[in-house]
């Protein structure tokens, strides 16, 4: 895959992480979660816009643009990065949250490995050091999603009757 098609394939995935997270944003009735979604939607925009300029620059110069920048990364740390602590008194009825959960792993997961697919076979460095840049953003995200799912699984199945899954 040459540099245009791999720029296109990971804006398509951008923005559809960003319709996915907009989606999820008004599907939870946690306010943290709509907040959180809300600003990962924002994130896949500007990485998207990014990549459109990157993709604009590279076919009309055949050389990224270094006057692009990436915009801020959310602090998503702590034991409940995603939604608030309150979501455990509804676990029994968290079931949009919980798929918006493993959903966004998968998203995440999927363009975590592209952008690092993409780092190791490209030669031009500036082009390497954003998708490394996007990896490690995309991981930020992964492990976010991932941590909430795990602290919630539990609790999720045992209260919505599902174990011993």
């Amino acid at each position: 895959m040459n540099i245009a098609e791999s720029l296109q394939r990971a804006i398509k995935a951008e923005m559809e992480g960003n319709s996915f997270y907009t989606m999820a944003a008004n599907s939870t009735t946690d306010s943290k979660g709509q907040e959180i979604f809300r600003t990962l939607a924002a994130e896949e925009w500007d990485h998207m816009k990014f990549l459109k300029g990157q993709y604009e620059s590279i076919i009309r110069t055949g050389r990224p643009d270094l006057e692009l920048k990436l915009g801020s990364k959310l602090n998503l740390s702590g034991a409940f990065p995603i939604f608030s602590e309150s979501i455990k008194s509804r676990l029994k009825e968290a079931h949009i949250e919980m798929s918006a959960l493993a959903i966004g792993i998968q998203l995440e997961l999927d363009a975590m490995n592209f952008y690092k697919s993409q780092a190791k076979e490209v030669a031009d460095a500036e082009i390497r050091k954003f998708y490394d840049t996007l990896a490690d953003w995309e991981a930020g995200h992964y492990h976010a999603l991932l941590n909430q799912q795990e602290s919630l699984k539990e609790d999720y199945w045992a209260d919505a009757g599902f174990a011993p899954f």
